[in-house]
């Protein structure tokens, strides 16, 4: 019963499952049926849109493709104008070169023919020129004669008197071509010169003129003269072995005469000389002790001196040793002018000239204070003490400048440089003014006539007088046989021979006069 009941529920579950299979599947088959439908009219309706666009895309794309064709067709237009005209503007080129050319080479056929006309004239006119020197040679060779013949010169003796008249007129050709020259010079800077020169003197002006080539020592009495030669002479003779300077005792009152080429040493005895005489104690020994004493004081009155040069003339760094030299030219004159004095005036000159001309001042000054640093020693090394200084100068490291322009300041060697020429003219500015140096007599003397023969030597020279205390040479000349072009070369002359042959401070003028006069009496 069972069993049955099993298997027609089974059947019954069978036939639900199929029924419900059958069921699904015409569901399912309706379902996508209509489905179906709708997509078919869905692709319909897209592909009648399709269409539409389409059309309409080739609706536009033939009015663009239009556009494009008549835009193109509108730049090809353009472009074919512009080129048409570029080449019309290049054939028109063309064509003005090629009539420029046919223009030139016409004219270069002209040019040709008359470059061939021209050979040939200028054929001719050597031929004719060629034809001319000879005839001019065979003029010449029979001038020649007949002048020979004229004149009864020979040709060595003609030649001479040829080669004696172009000389002539070549010397006086430069003597006019050297006054005009030195007249153009000194129209542009003698004034200048003139005014730099004095603005130097005035401004270094000093009231020392020279200093007195005699020392003496004065004495309380004429007693201590006896007291000075001391018994058989001790005294005196200890002193001048102490010193080195001869102390001469005559008759002059109350005095004592210090003598020495050495006016350190003169000064150091002339000063133990006045110590002894204070304290009393004269004797060898107390005269050896002070006179090492007064040695020691004058190094350092020495070093005081040129330390205060070098500090007036503002020339900061100075070697020790160049201090000292500065400080014993305190004690060395020069035709009586103190040296020291005159470097500091040459320093100060220099200077001056320095800042006119704009060039280095305190160079100029430093060569100015050291060019005579050489006398220091001079009587002790041989040689000019230009040459001395200068050495002395490179040895304690001064610039070439500066030992350049000190050897040069006397001339023993050539100046090379603006310093140089300066320190030239400063150290005969400060040696020459008016009593700055002492001359004796005989030297002055001899000075004026040495000027005044030199100048009479001279071819020309009527007679010669020396002025200005030697410092000018007035030359009268004979007017028939000197011009005036000869007159400049004279006096260029005689100063070169004065240069060369006489010593002398500072410079001398040379003025040579010619005068005609023309006298006549009206009766």
């Amino acid at each position: 019963m069972l069993d049955m009941i099993k298997e027609h529920i089974t059947i019954v579950f069978f036939l639900v499952s199929f029924i419900s299979v059958v069921l699904g599947y015409i569901l399912n088959k309706i379902f996508y049926e209509s489905k179906i439908g709708k997509a078919k009219k869905r692709s319909e309706a897209i592909l009648e849109e399709a269409k539409k666009e389409s059309q309409t895309t080739i609706k536009e794309g033939r009015l663009e493709a239009r556009d494009y064709i008549h835009q193109a067709r509108t730049d090809f237009e353009k472009d074919t104008k512009e080129r048409r005209h570029e080449l019309y503007t290049l054939e028109k080129r063309v064509i003005q070169k090629e009539e420029n050319l046919d223009r030139k080479a016409t004219n270069y056929e002209r040019k040709e023919m008359e470059i061939i006309k021209k050979e040939e004239s200028v054929a001719l006119k050597e031929k004719e020129l060629v034809e001319k020197k000879k005839e001019a040679e065979m003029i010449i060779v029979e001038e020649k004669n007949n002048l020979h013949r004229i004149s009864g010169l020979n040709k060595e003796e003609a030649k001479k008197e040829l080669l004696h008249m172009i000389e002539s007129d070549v010397k006086m050709e430069a003597a006019a071509i050297i006054n005009r020259a030195e007249q153009d010079a000194k129209d542009t800077s003698e004034k200048k010169a003139r005014n730099i020169i004095s603005l130097a003197i005035q401004r270094c002006a000093v009231d020392h003129i020279s200093d007195s080539v005699v020392s003496s020592v004065q004495l309380p009495t004429d007693e201590m003269k006896g007291r000075i030669i001391g018994r058989e002479g001790r005294n005196i003779r200890a002193l001048e072995a102490a010193t080195g300077i001869n102390i001469i005792i005559d008759d002059t009152p109350e005095a004592v005469m210090v003598s020495g080429f050495d006016n350190v040493r003169k000064e150091i005895a002339k000063m133990a000389l006045e110590k002894l005489i204070l304290d009393g104690r004269i004797h060898p020994a107390r005269i050896e002790e002070v006179v090492e004493k007064c040695r020691k004081e004058m190094n350092q009155i020495i070093k005081e001196y040129g330390e205060q040069a070098v500090f007036d003339a503002g020339i900061h760094p100075v070697h020790p040793e160049i201090v000292k030299l500065l400080g014993r030219l305190h004690f060395r004159t020069s035709y009586g002018q103190n040296v020291l004095q005159h470097s500091m005036e040459a320093c100060y000159i220099m200077g001056v000239m320095a800042a006119e001309l704009g060039i280095d001042e305190k160079m100029a000054k430093r060569a100015g204070l050291l060019h005579d640093i050489g006398k220091a020693v001079d009587h002790e090394i041989e040689g000019p003490h230009g040459v001395i200084g200068a050495d002395l100068a490179k040895k304690y490291k001064e610039t070439p400048e500066i030992v350049h322009a000190i050897r040069a300041h006397h001339e023993d060697e050539e100046p090379k440089t603006v310093q140089a020429v300066l320190l030239i003219a400063a150290d005969a500015m400060s040696g020459a003014r008016p009593g700055a140096r002492s001359e004796t007599l005989n030297m002055y003397i001899k000075r004026l006539e040495g000027l005044e023969t030199i100048s009479r030597s001279f071819k020309g020279v009527e007679q010669a007088y020396a002025m200005q205390a030697g410092r000018e040479i007035r030359v009268i000349v004979q007017p028939e046989k000197v011009d005036d072009n000869e007159s400049v070369q004279l006096s260029r002359n005689i100063s070169k021979r004065i240069e060369s042959e006489m010593d002398y401070p500072g410079q001398i003028k040379v003025t040579v006069v010619r005068e005609t006069r023309a006298v006549e009496y009206a009766k």
